[in-house]
Formats: structure tokens, sequence, C-alpha cells
């Protein structure tokens, strides 16, 4: 099927994006990002507001050297002129035209209230802003979008004087002009009347952009396209102020995986999740487990139930393959478990334990049993495939021998708390003792840990932890209570989790820690 060239996806991640909290984005992070975005395939990337800030007029002048893009054009994003003042005097949309961009897209005021009161100026000089600044822009060569701020609002209030501006800018020149829900207020319904209404009363293109203030920017989106929109905007995992804009990876698989409409080049939906995962590292805001379609948990089963039927049919309880966004299905080991989750769990690490009954009922019964006493699998894969080797093999792996540990804590007034931890063991047939100091006791006792096993194992230097999470189990028990402990650890190249639990949290801390060095050790020796 060939893409529809009448079709337009535009992403505003760097510029509307870059407004939610806690983010914030160097020039380096802009032209990063800009480029996996475009190997998603969308037709333009809006790369900010170029004259409004350094950091992003900066950005333009290095995006002519140094951002090639093989799939989108990039898009200016700033204001119609100034009232009073002609559009080539505007030092603005000066900037605008000496960014390099192909394309611009202006923000209009459509409400009339927002023309009194924050533009304060009449509605004759707003159509009037409109008009000369897509003229003018038009003139220069460049293309123009316009976003008709608080349309919906707008509509409501003043329908006429709506889409007044709308006509004044696509009679000047405007493209599309997209319907801006900037409050994020609206409802699926409410966006299709007004989208249709639009489309039947002007002639005119029709974009969407939306906010998800309502928890339906996407519903809204589509909604939209389904009314008449052919131009759709939305930022990756949803990025934007307050509860964020149009996550544009679930607007564009609805589109081609749900509704048959192919809006990105062949093939590119596949790479959605890496790509996702891929801003998200550059964010440095972590990705939504939950997020569809490529959040880790969009496809993750944990019911014994579930289970069952996927051993079946994977499609009995999932509405789509991964596969067609680049993500994958997961089981999830846990006191829910059934024997098919336990099986199916095996063999995604690698285990066949569909010709021993016995054996995956001895499983999963050790499995409920452990967490009923606090350990939690699903969030720990590592400690379940350790679990399975014990189970299958016969024993669980481990490359050191521990005789003794001990931490001790010392503070003093005025000076920071310093904890030792001083560990005895037998690994590569000598007996080692080492002593680690850290910021804290479960520090030490990494720090004293790795110290120790890598004087036998050297490979256990690219170790480090990376998380650490402590949660208490039965509060009602106050300081006497069960601890779980879940611990992160990478070695450059992927990360695994581990779980210890206990009435100590120092215990715990080190069944976690234990279980992390021997699980990366067997990881590292089934490379060799």
């Amino acid at each position: 099927m060939t893409t529809d060239q009448q079709f337009q996806v535009y992403d505003t991640t760097l510029r509307d994006g870059a407004q939610q909290e806690g983010l914030n984005l160097s020039v380096a992070d802009k032209l990063a990002i800009a480029r996996q975005i475009d190997g998603l395939g969308v037709g333009y990337i809006e790369g900010g507001w170029p004259g409004a800030n350094p950091k992003d007029t900066e950005f333009f002048r290095r995006a002519r050297t140094e951002l090639e893009l093989g799939n989108a054009t990039l898009a200016a994003f700033g204001a119609t002129r100034r009232a009073g003042v002609k559009a080539a005097d505007d030092p603005l949309v000066a900037a605008l035209r000496d960014s390099g961009a192909s394309v611009v897209t202006l923000v209009a005021k459509s409400h009339d209230r927002h023309v009194e009161l924050a533009l304060r100026t009449t509605l004759e000089e707003n159509l009037a802003m409109v008009r000369d600044t897509v003229a003018h822009l038009r003139a220069e060569g460049q293309r123009v979008f316009l976003d008709a701020e608080h349309f919906f609002d707008g509509y409501r209030a003043n329908r006429d004087y709506a889409l007044e501006v709308l006509r004044t800018a696509y009679d000047a020149g405007a493209e599309v002009v997209a319907l801006c829900d900037t409050n994020g207020g609206m409802l699926p319904g409410w966006v299709a009347d007004v989208v249709h209404d639009v489309a039947e009363s002007t002639g005119i293109r029709v974009g969407i952009h939306c906010h998800n203030d309502t928890g339906c920017a996407v519903a809204n989106t589509l909604a939209a396209v389904d009314a008449g929109a052919s131009h759709v905007q939305g930022t990756l995992n949803g990025y934007g102020e307050r509860t964020g804009n149009a996550d544009l990876v679930s607007v564009v698989a609805n589109l081609e995986l749900k509704l048959g409409r192919t809006v990105l080049p062949e093939g590119l939906l596949r790479d959605a999740t890496r790509i996702a995962h891929a801003v998200a590292d550059v964010t440095n805001v972590p990705p939504a487990s939950r997020q569809p379609y490529v959040g880790v948990s969009a496809f993750a089963h944990k019911a014994g139930l579930h289970a069952s039927a996927i051993k079946v049919d994977p499609n009995l309880y999932q509405h789509m393959d991964p596969v067609g966004v680049g993500n994958d299905m997961r089981l999830l080991v846990s006191d829910m478990a059934g024997r098919a989750s336990i099986e199916l769990k095996g063999a995604e690490l690698g285990f066949d334990l569909s010709d021993d009954k016995v054996l995956v009922t001895r499983i999963t019964h050790r499995v409920k049993e452990l967490e009923s006493r606090g350990h939690t699998f699903e969030a720990a894969d590592a400690s379940f495939e350790l679990l399975l080797m014990e189970e299958v093999e016969g024993a669980r792996p481990s490359y050191f021998d521990i005789e003794s540990w001990r931490v001790i804590t010392d503070s003093r007034p005025g000076a920071e708390a310093v904890s030792e931890a001083t560990i005895k063991l037998l690994a590569g047939g000598a007996r080692i003792i080492t002593t680690g100091e850290g910021n804290g006791p479960v520090n030490a006792l990494d720090q004293a840990l790795r110290d120790a096993i890598g004087q036998a194992y050297p490979e256990v230097a690219k170790f480090e932890l990376i998380d650490y999470k402590v949660r208490i189990l039965d509060q009602g028990h106050g300081t006497d209570a069960v601890t779980r402990v879940l611990i992160e650890t990478t070695d450059g190249l992927s990360s695994w989790v581990t779980v210890g639990v206990g009435h100590n949290v120092i215990e715990a801390s080190w069944m976690a820690l234990v279980d992390a060095v021997n699980y990366g050790l067997r990881r590292h020796e089934e490379k060799l």
C-alpha cells in the first residue's frame, strides 16, 4: 500500500513537547531527537521558535549544516506580526524568514476575547496581522501553515469570527489551518462536530492539534481525522506542558493499524518502539511503561488465564502483533501465574518445560510461595531466571561462597556518616577479604563485593548498580516490617533486575546484590 501523499503528519516534540515541566533540551539534544523522529517517517518536524529564544535560533543555524533529514521537512514556528507593525519590519518575522526553514507554522489568535485581552488589539487588526504575515512569508518563498490558537473555545464564543480567521489565512496563502484545542478541554464528539462544520463551511484544508487535559488528545485527533482533517500534530511520548500533547505514535499507529490509512513510509512504524525509547533517553524522562503500543508493559501478560490462552494463540489476548510497532510480548511471573505462565516464561528465557508437568507445577508452587512472602518476579526477571536454573539444573549458579559479611556506619557530629563493609569469601580457589566504603551500607557492600569478586572475575568491573528501590510490605509492623529490595545492574550493554526480601533491609539488599553478580557472571560466561 502506498503512502497517502495528501495526509500530513507533523511532529512538534522539539517545540510544544519541550514545554513539558522538567524537560530541558540543549541544541545538541534537539538535533539528536530530530534525527530519531525523522527515522519514524513523519512529514514535518517543528524545530522551535527562532528569534524568540537564542537556543532555537542556534538550532536552526546548526541544522543547516548538521541535520540531514531523509523523510521530514523542517518547520519553524512563530507568531503573526505585532499590531501596528508591517510584517516586513517585525524582527520576529524576520527570524522566521532567516531561519532557513522552508515551512513556517504561524500561531494566530482565533478567539475574540484573546485578541482583545491578550493581544490588546481589535478584531480587524488581528485579521490584518494574519493576512499580512502569511502573504509576506509566501512572497519570500516559504510555505505557511497556520495554528489557530484556542480555536474550539473561540468557535463556541464567536463562530463567525473564528471561521473568518481561518478564511483570512487560507486566502493569503496558508496551505493548512490546524485547529488547536489549546486548553485541552474538548471531547471527541465536540471536536468532530466542529471540524466537520469548518470543512463544510470553508472548504479549506483542516489540521488538528490537541492537548491531553481531558485524557482525550489521541481520541480527539482521530475524531478530527474522521470528520475531515488531513493534517495531524502531536509529540513523541505525548510530551508537552500540563498533561501533554497527543502522542504521535498512538495517533499514527491507530490510523495505520486500525483504520488502514498508510500515513508513514511503508515499514517505518516498526521502528516506533525503538525511536520512542531513544528519544526518552535523550530527554532523560523515563518512558511510561504503560504507554500504548510502545510501552514495555503494552504487551505484558500477568494473569494465568491470559497465559493459557496465549499459549494457544497470542492474538486471543492481544489487540495486534507487537512486531507491527517494534515491540514484543512479555510474560510476567507472579502470584497470579499458572502453569502456562511459567511454561511460556521459561520458553522466553530459553528453558523448554513443555514435557515436564511435574517440574512446571513445582516451579509454579514455589513462585506463589515466594511471592506470598514478598518476592516479586514480574519486576525481577533475573532472579526468576536464577530460580529456573536451580529447579531445572539442580543448583543455582554461584561463582563464590560467602564466609561472612558485616557493615558498620560511623557518624560524627558535623560530618557525613560513612559506611564500611567487610566481606570474606572464597572465589577462584582463593580466600578473599575486602573492605569497601560508601555513602551508605548498601553502597559499601556493593563496593566490597565487586572488589572481592573482581580478583577472581575481572569482568565484574563492568557491573554497575544503576537503580535501587525499597518497599515496606507490611507497614503495620513499623521498623520490624518485611522489606523488599529491587536492584538494577548493568554491564554497559544491557541491564537486569534482582530481588531480595527480609526483615532487615541490609540483608534484603545483600540477597539482591549477590543474585545480581551471579546473574551477570552467568551471562558473561554464556557469551564466551
